[in-house]
C-alpha cells in the first residue's frame, strides 16, 4: 500500500504583531482624536499590522463588556486588525471569544513554584543554531528580509516601505529609509547599526520609535541605537 501524504503542515512563523496600550478606563472622543492623529501621522505603520491589545492598565473594562465591545469595534472601524489581548487576567473568557479575541501571552511571564511540591528540575532546552543572514543588495519596497534566528546584515540600501526583521542585531551598510526590527523574540541586548538614519520605524525587543520621533541630531548620520533604561538610545558615530 502506497504511503498516505499528510495534507497539510504545521509550521511556527514570527509575526510582527503591535500592541495598543490602553490607559484610560472609558475611551472617549479626546482618546480616540489622539489615536486618529497618530494614525495619520504613520499610516505605514498602522496599515494592515495585527493589533493585540494591552489591558494591564484598565482592569475595570472587565466590569464593562458594552465599552470593551464599544473599544474594539472602535478600533476595527478604524483598519486596525485587532485579533487578540494580553494582561487580560480578570476579564471573562467568554466575552473575549464573542468578541473574537484570543489571550497573547507576552512571553516573560512563568507561575511561582509551589513550596508544598518538589520543583522538578528543568530540562535543558536544544540551542538554536545562530543563522546570521547577509543581504548583498539594495532592499526594494515592499520586501520583507527575516533573520530568525541571528543577525541580519545588508550591504545596500533599505527603501522606503521595505522591513528588516532579526533576533539578533541589524547592520545596514547604506541609508535606512524603511523598517528595522530588532531582537524580534525579546532580546533586549540587540542593536542596530545604519550609515545613513531616516527610518520609518526602528525597534528593538518590542520598543520602538517612529520616523517622527527619530533624534534630529542622528537623522542622515551614521547611528548606532540600542536599548537603556528601557528607552531607545541613538548614538551618533560619525
Amino acid at each position: 500500500m502506497p504511503a498516505k501524504l499528510a495534507s497539510f503542515q504545521v509550521r511556527g512563523r514570527f509575526l510582527t504583531v503591535l500592541a495598543l496600550r490602553i490607559d484610560t478606563d472609558s475611551p472617549d472622543d479626546p482618546f480616540y482624536a489622539q489615536l486618529d492623529e497618530q494614525l495619520h501621522k504613520t499610516p505605514q505603520f498602522f496599515s494592515g499590522a495585527p493589533v493585540v491589545l494591552d489591558l494591564a492598565n484598565v482592569p475595570g473594562l472587565s466590569d464593562q463588556p458594552d465599552r470593551l465591545r464599544d473599544l474594539v469595534g472602535n478600533l476595527r472601524g478604524r483598519d486596525l486588525r485587532v485579533f487578540g489581548v494580553q494582561n487580560a487576567a480578570g476579564f471573562d473568557a467568554a466575552a473575549l471569544q464573542a468578541l473574537g479575541l484570543v489571550p497573547v501571552s507576552t512571553g516573560r511571564d512563568a507561575p511561582l513554584p509551589r513550596e508544598t511540591a518538589p520543583v522538578p528540575a528543568p530540562v535543558a532546552a536544544a540551542p538554536v543554531a545562530v543563522e546570521n543572514k547577509v543581504i548583498h543588495a539594495p532592499v526594494r519596497s515592499g520586501q520583507r528580509i527575516v533573520a530568525e534566528h541571528g543577525d541580519l546584515t545588508v550591504i545596500g540600501s533599505v527603501a522606503s516601505g521595505a522591513e528588516l526583521v532579526a533576533a539578533g542585531n541589524i547592520h545596514v551598510y547604506g541609508p535606512l529609509r524603511g523598517r528595522a526590527i530588532a531582537g524580534c523574540h525579546g532580546d533586549e541586548r540587540a542593536h542596530i547599526f545604519c550609515q545613513s538614519l531616516n527610518a520609518e520605524l526602528v525597534a528593538i525587543a518590542g520598543l520602538y520609535q517612529t520616523s517622527e520621533m527619530l533624534e534630529d541630531a542622528a537623522r542622515q548620520r551614521c547611528t548606532h541605537i540600542y536599548l537603556e533604561d528601557e528607552k531607545l538610545r541613538m548614538e551618533v558615530i560619525a
